[in-house]
């Protein structure tokens, strides 16, 4: 099993929206790097929803991929701010996973503890300046970061 963290901004959708409709497919991203983690998922594996662009930031709760290799639809949609004119159905450039509702955190595991408690190399949401909507995280650390819920 592999473990991520994935960011959405809670305004556009949050984890209450996951909970509610129980599961999504985790569209609009548009960066290579990102699309690329996106691909190494496997069904199974866990992510932490992170609620990104917000005051706080942090760790909201945890998503399972259900599906993985699902073409973007927003890439063929031209109404779409995600459209992409270089995309075809033939020849996707965009993938995505559908994630389902796991649980919620009772408290939000704010960006500055996870600053007080993993480097930039251990965790790389607490890197200065990174912008990825989706990143791996190493195992050792979602058991730290799965420990400090309870806390």
């Amino acid at each position: 099993m592999n473990y991520w963290l994935m960011k959405s901004e809670p305004e556009v959708y949050s984890i209450a929206d996951l909970q509610q409709q129980r599961e999504t497919i985790w569209d609009g991203v548009r960066n290579y790097q990102a699309r690329n983690y996106l691909r190494q998922m496997l069904p199974g594996d866990l992510a932490f929803f992170y609620h990104s662009n917000t005051n706080p930031p942090g760790i909201a709760g945890v998503m399972r991929v259900v599906k993985t290799g699902i073409a973007d639809p927003t890439q063929f949609d031209p109404n779409s701010i995600y459209y992409d004119s270089k995309s075809s159905p033939e020849f996707p450039r965009w993938q995505t996973v559908l994630v389902e509702f796991v649980e919620t955190f009772s408290n939000l595991i704010l960006l500055s503890t996870l600053r007080e408690e993993f480097n930039p190399e251990e965790l790389m949401v607490v890197r200065q300046g990174n912008r990825l909507s989706v990143l791996p995280v190493p195992e050792a650390v979602t058991k730290k970061i799965l420990a400090m819920k309870i806390s």
